[in-house]
C-alpha cells in the first residue's frame, strides 16, 4: 500500500513539475531570447529549483526521495522536454554527484551535504579531465599527498559543467607516492567551494558552442580537504569510478526522452501545418521518412529507459556493465543529434536560428556525443569486449553469437540477414566503430521488445529503421575501405594547374 501511495505521489509530483516548467519557459519567461545568453538568470533558476527536482537523489533519510532511477529518469526527462541545458545540468548533479556520494561517501560528510541540498538547492559536479589526457583518465596528473589528517590535491582540470558555479565538487586524482611517481589507482574527494581552504576557481571560461546555460573552462587545483571528504571505495577507484561512468551513461536517456519528444512533437505539428503547394508538409514521402526517424529515435530511447530502470540503482555495481552502458550512451546520443537536425530540416530557414528550438537543438545536443568518451570510442569498446566473449565462447559467426547473447536473443533473429558473417579477429578500428554500431541497435532493439504493450506501430517503425542501418553498416564493412590519408594531400592537386 505504501508503495502505490509513494508512486501516486510522484506521479503527482511529475505532473506538477512539468506544469512549472512549461509556464517557466514558455509564458512567464521568453526561453528562445533568454537561450541567446550565457547561464541562466539567477531569478529563473531559482523558480525552477523551488520544485526541489534534484530531491529525487537524495536518500529517504536525508529527506529526500530515495533515489529511485524512474524517479531521477522522469526529472531529467521533464527537464530536456523544455531544455537540453538544464536536464543536463541536473543529470551532472544526480548521475556525477549525488549518486556517488551517497554510495560512497562518509555519513557525516552526506548528513551536511544532502542538507545544503535539499534545503539551499546546492549543486555539485565531477572533475576528471585533463587538457593533455581527456577520455584517457588513467593518465591524470592532477596528484594528493596526506598532510597529517586532510589531503592536498594540485592539479587542473577542464571543461567540467557548472565550472565557477557549483557548491561542491568530486575531484580525481592520483596519489603521490615517496618515489616521486604517481599511483596508478583513482581517488575521489568531496571539495566545498565556499571554504576557502577548498575552493577551485574558474580562471578561464570557455566559450562553449551551445548548452549555453552551463558554464565550462578551466579550473585550478590546490586545496585542503579532511580525509573523511575521501569517497570510501568498495576495491579500488578505478573500479568506482567505471560503477559511476556506466550508472551516469545508462541515465543518458533520461536526458534524450524529453529532447526527442519535444522535437517529435514539435516536427509533427509544424509538418501538419505548414502547407506546401495544396497539401501539408506531412504528405510528403521523404517527410514521412524523416518524421518515422525521429518515431525510432522515440522508440529506442523508451526501451533504453526500461531497461535502465532495472539495471541502474546505486544498489548494483555496474563496473562490468560496459556493452550495456556505451551501448545506451552512444546510440542514444547520436539520435538525438539525428533527431535534432531532421527537425531543423524540417523545420526549414527558421530552424537555422539559434533562438528557434530546432537550431538550439543541433548545437545543444552535438557534445553529448563526446563527452562522457567519444561515440567513436565506446563503439569500438563494444565490438572489442563483444569478440572477446565470441573468443572465449569459440564462436565466429556473428548472428550465432548474438541470438545466444544474453542482451539480445529476442532482437538478434530481426536482423538475420545483417548479422549472418564471420567475424575477422583482427579488424581495424574503423570495422570495429561499424561493428560497435551494429551490435548496438540490436541490443538496444531488445530494450523495445522488453516492453510488454508498447505501441506496436512504433515497434515495427524501429524495426524498420533499425535494419536499414543494419543493412548499411554491413555494406559499409564489406566495402573494406582502408584507405589512409596523406600528410602532403597539396602535391599534384591543385586542379588550377591541370586546365588547358
Amino acid at each position: 500500500m505504501s508503495e502505490i501511495i509513494e508512486q501516486i505521489s510522484f506521479d503527482n509530483y511529475i505532473a506538477d513539475f512539468k506544469k512549472h516548467l512549461k509556464h517557466l519557459f514558455r509564458e512567464e519567461f521568453d526561453y528562445n531570447s533568454m537561450s541567446l545568453n550565457r547561464d541562466l538568470p539567477k531569478e529563473f533558476l531559482a523558480e525552477i529549483m523551488s520544485k526541489k527536482p534534484l530531491s529525487v537523489a537524495v536518500p529517504i533519510l536525508h529527506g529526500g526521495r530515495g533515489i529511485a532511477v524512474k524517479e531521477c529518469l522522469s526529472v531529467l526527462a521533464a527537464a530536456s522536454y523544455e531544455s537540453l541545458a538544464l536536464s543536463l545540468m541536473f543529470g551532472i548533479n544526480i548521475a556525477l554527484f549525488l549518486e556517488p556520494l551517497a554510495k560512497y561517501g562518509e555519513y557525516s560528510v552526506q548528513e551536511r551535504i544532502f542538507k545544503d541540498f535539499m534545503e539551499n538547492n546546492a549543486m555539485g559536479g565531477l572533475m576528471i579531465t585533463e587538457k593533455a589526457y581527456g577520455s584517457d583518465a588513467l593518465n591524470m596528473k592532477t596528484a594528493y599527498q596526506q598532510v597529517g589528517e586532510s589531503y592536498h590535491i594540485k592539479g587542473q582540470k577542464h571543461w567540467q559543467g557548472l565550472s565557477g558555479a557549483a557548491d561542491y565538487w568530486l575531484v580525481t586524482a592520483r596519489k603521490f607516492n615517496a618515489n616521486g611517481e604517481l599511483a596508478r589507482d583513482i581517488d575521489f574527494f568531496v571539495t566545498e567551494n565556499g571554504l576557502s581552504e577548498q575552493h577551485i576557481p574558474m580562471t578561464t571560461r570557455y566559450n562553449n558552442l551551445g548548452l549555453y546555460a552551463i558554464p565550462y573552462g578551466i579550473n585550478e587545483i590546490d586545496v585542503v580537504v579532511p580525509e573523511k571528504q575521501k569517497l570510501i571505495a568498495e576495491s579500488t577507484g578505478i573500479k568506482l569510478m567505471l560503477d559511476m561512468l556506466h550508472r551516469s551513461r545508462l541515465q543518458f536517456p533520461g536526458m534524450g526522452m524529453g529532447f526527442i519528444k519535444r522535437l517529435l512533437d514539435e516536427s509533427l505539428q509544424h509538418c501538419q501545418n505548414r502547407i506546401v503547394g495544396a497539401a501539408p508538409l506531412v504528405q510528403v514521402d521523404a517527410v514521412k521518412f524523416q518524421l518515422a526517424r525521429i518515431q525510432a529515435a522515440y522508440t529506442i530511447c523508451s526501451g533504453m529507459c526500461a531497461f535502465s530502470v532495472g539495471h541502474s540503482g546505486i544498489e548494483n555495481d555496474l563496473a562490468t556493465m560496459s556493452i550495456e552502458a556505451n551501448t545506451l550512451k552512444a546510440l542514444i546520443t547520436d539520435l538525438m543529434q539525428e533527431s535534432a537536425q531532421i527537425s531543423l530540416q524540417l523545420a526549414g530557414a527558421n530552424g537555422y536560428r539559434l533562438d528557434h528550438i530546432a537550431g538550439r537543438a543541433v548545437v545543444d545536443s552535438r557534445p553529448f556525443q563526446i563527452f562522457e568518451g567519444s561515440n567513436e570510442m565506446l563503439y569500438s569498446q563494444i565490438a572489442e569486449a563483444v569478440l572477446k566473449l565470441m573468443r572465449k565462447a569459440k564462436e565466429t559467426n556473428l548472428l550465432t553469437f548474438m541470438k545466444g547473447f544474453n542482451r539480445s536473443t529476442l532482437s538478434a533473429d530481426y536482423f538475420k540477414d545483417s548479422l549472418n558473417f564471420q567475424v575477422d579477429g583482427t579488424l581495424k578500428q574503423r570495422d570495429l566503430v561499424t561493428l560497435g554500431r551494429m551490435i548496438a541497435r540490436v541490443i538496444s532493439f531488445q530494450m523495445v521488445l522488453e516492453l510488454p504493450g508498447f505501441n506496436q506501430q512504433l515497434v515495427e517503425i524501429t524495426r524498420q529503421h533499425m535494419h536499414m542501418d543494419l543493412m548499411m553498416y554491413h555494406g559499409q564493412l564489406n566495402s573494406k575501405n582502408h584507405i589512409d590519408p596523406i600528410m602532403d594531400y597539396e602535391l599534384d592537386s591543385n586542379w588550377v594547374n591541370f586546365l588547358g
